[in-house]
Protein backbone atom coordinates (compact mmCIF):
# COMPACT_ATOMS: atom_id res chain seq x y z
CA UNK A 1 0.00 0.00 0.00
CA UNK A 2 1.59 3.30 -0.97
CA UNK A 3 1.66 5.91 1.51
CA UNK A 4 2.20 9.84 0.83
CA UNK A 5 4.98 11.40 2.72
CA UNK A 6 3.87 13.85 5.63
CA UNK A 7 5.52 17.33 4.86
CA UNK A 8 5.26 21.02 6.23
CA UNK A 9 4.34 24.11 3.84
CA UNK A 10 7.56 25.25 1.73
CA UNK A 11 9.68 27.84 4.07
CA UNK A 12 7.41 26.51 6.97
CA UNK A 13 9.76 25.29 9.97
CA UNK A 14 8.28 22.12 12.30
CA UNK A 15 9.31 24.93 15.76
CA UNK A 16 6.93 26.91 14.24
CA UNK A 17 4.40 23.94 14.59
CA UNK A 18 5.65 22.30 17.79
CA UNK A 19 5.81 26.28 19.78
CA UNK A 20 2.26 26.79 19.50
CA UNK A 21 1.56 23.21 20.76
CA UNK A 22 3.79 23.87 23.89
CA UNK A 23 2.51 27.15 24.14
CA UNK A 24 -1.57 25.26 24.26
CA UNK A 25 -0.37 23.14 26.63
CA UNK A 26 1.58 25.38 29.65
CA UNK A 27 -1.43 27.80 29.04
CA UNK A 28 -4.61 25.42 28.03
CA UNK A 29 -7.34 27.04 26.48
CA UNK A 30 -10.01 26.41 29.11
CA UNK A 31 -7.51 29.16 31.17
CA UNK A 32 -7.16 31.43 28.71
CA UNK A 33 -10.71 31.98 28.14
CA UNK A 34 -11.49 31.85 31.84
CA UNK A 35 -8.84 34.82 32.48
CA UNK A 36 -10.63 37.00 29.43
CA UNK A 37 -14.14 36.28 31.01
CA UNK A 38 -13.20 37.62 34.59
CA UNK A 39 -11.61 40.02 33.30
CA UNK A 40 -14.29 41.61 30.65
CA UNK A 41 -11.84 41.03 27.44
CA UNK A 42 -13.73 38.50 25.83
CA UNK A 43 -14.66 38.82 22.65
CA UNK A 44 -17.95 39.66 22.16
CA UNK A 45 -18.42 39.04 18.31
CA UNK A 46 -16.11 37.39 15.48
CA UNK A 47 -13.15 39.31 14.42
CA UNK A 48 -10.27 38.56 12.32
CA UNK A 49 -8.32 38.07 15.66
CA UNK A 50 -10.15 37.10 19.12
CA UNK A 51 -8.99 37.81 22.30
CA UNK A 52 -8.07 34.34 22.73
CA UNK A 53 -5.66 34.24 19.61
CA UNK A 54 -4.35 37.67 20.56
CA UNK A 55 -3.44 36.05 24.38
CA UNK A 56 -1.69 32.93 22.24
CA UNK A 57 -0.02 36.20 19.81
CA UNK A 58 1.53 38.05 22.54
CA UNK A 59 3.39 34.70 24.26
CA UNK A 60 4.62 33.83 21.07
CA UNK A 61 5.90 37.49 20.29
CA UNK A 62 8.21 36.79 23.52
CA UNK A 63 9.35 33.41 22.04
CA UNK A 64 9.95 35.09 18.39
CA UNK A 65 11.38 38.39 19.45
CA UNK A 66 13.50 38.34 16.33
CA UNK A 67 11.12 38.63 14.13
CA UNK A 68 8.81 40.79 13.22
CA UNK A 69 5.14 41.40 14.44
CA UNK A 70 3.45 40.36 11.37
CA UNK A 71 5.79 37.35 11.23
CA UNK A 72 5.23 35.99 14.27
CA UNK A 73 0.99 36.30 13.71
CA UNK A 74 1.91 34.55 10.40
CA UNK A 75 3.55 31.66 11.75
CA UNK A 76 0.64 31.49 14.55
CA UNK A 77 -1.88 31.52 11.92
CA UNK A 78 -0.15 28.68 10.10
CA UNK A 79 0.03 26.34 13.28
CA UNK A 80 -3.60 27.02 14.00
CA UNK A 81 -4.63 26.30 10.66
CA UNK A 82 -2.41 22.93 10.28
CA UNK A 83 -3.98 22.25 13.43
CA UNK A 84 -7.45 22.33 12.28
CA UNK A 85 -7.56 22.06 8.58
CA UNK A 86 -4.68 22.74 6.40
CA UNK A 87 -6.97 23.35 3.33
CA UNK A 88 -8.23 26.62 4.71
CA UNK A 89 -6.57 29.49 4.10
CA UNK A 90 -5.57 32.34 6.63
CA UNK A 91 -5.86 36.03 6.17
CA UNK A 92 -3.13 37.92 7.83
CA UNK A 93 -4.59 41.33 9.81
CA UNK A 94 -2.29 44.34 9.02
CA UNK A 95 -0.42 46.44 11.27
CA UNK A 96 -3.29 48.64 12.45
CA UNK A 97 -5.26 45.35 13.20
CA UNK A 98 -2.90 44.30 15.42
CA UNK A 99 -1.70 46.83 17.22
CA UNK A 100 -5.99 47.63 17.80
CA UNK A 101 -6.29 43.72 19.18
CA UNK A 102 -3.40 44.51 21.45
CA UNK A 103 -4.78 47.68 22.33
CA UNK A 104 -8.46 45.94 22.93
CA UNK A 105 -7.15 42.69 25.28
CA UNK A 106 -5.00 45.22 27.51
CA UNK A 107 -1.88 44.32 29.74
CA UNK A 108 -3.97 43.08 33.03
CA UNK A 109 -5.42 40.30 30.99
CA UNK A 110 -1.65 39.36 30.60
CA UNK A 111 -0.46 40.12 34.49
CA UNK A 112 -3.91 38.05 35.50
CA UNK A 113 -2.92 34.91 32.84
CA UNK A 114 0.78 35.04 34.11
CA UNK A 115 -0.11 34.95 37.92
CA UNK A 116 -3.08 32.19 37.31
CA UNK A 117 -0.34 30.06 35.30
CA UNK A 118 2.76 30.78 37.10
CA UNK A 119 4.09 28.73 39.93
CA UNK A 120 7.01 28.04 41.49
CA UNK A 121 8.41 24.57 40.58
CA UNK A 122 11.18 23.89 43.01
CA UNK A 123 10.31 20.85 45.39
CA UNK A 124 12.52 20.62 48.79
CA UNK A 125 14.91 17.87 47.10
CA UNK A 126 15.64 20.64 44.79
CA UNK A 127 19.20 21.08 44.45
CA UNK A 128 20.66 25.07 44.29
CA UNK A 129 16.74 26.09 45.24
CA UNK A 130 16.78 26.41 49.40
CA UNK A 131 19.20 28.21 51.06
CA UNK A 132 18.11 27.69 54.91
CA UNK A 133 14.88 26.85 54.19
CA UNK A 134 14.71 29.38 51.72
CA UNK A 135 12.88 29.21 48.15
CA UNK A 136 15.70 31.27 46.25
CA UNK A 137 14.76 33.32 43.39
CA UNK A 138 16.47 32.54 39.97
CA UNK A 139 18.16 35.94 40.01
CA UNK A 140 19.41 35.70 43.72
CA UNK A 141 20.40 31.79 42.31
CA UNK A 142 22.66 33.59 40.07
CA UNK A 143 24.14 35.82 41.56
CA UNK A 144 25.14 33.42 44.61
CA UNK A 145 26.50 31.18 42.09
CA UNK A 146 28.64 33.30 39.68
CA UNK A 147 31.76 34.00 40.22
CA UNK A 148 33.13 37.12 41.82
CA UNK A 149 35.26 39.96 39.95
CA UNK A 150 38.02 41.76 41.69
Amino acid sequence: MARTVAALPEGARITDYISLGVIAKAVPMTTVRSVLQESGRASLRQRDLPAHVVVYYVIALALYMQSSCREVLRCLLEGVQWLIDPSVSIRVAGKSGISQARTRLGWAVMRQLHDTVVAPIAVPETRGAWYRGWRLSVSTAARWTSPTSS
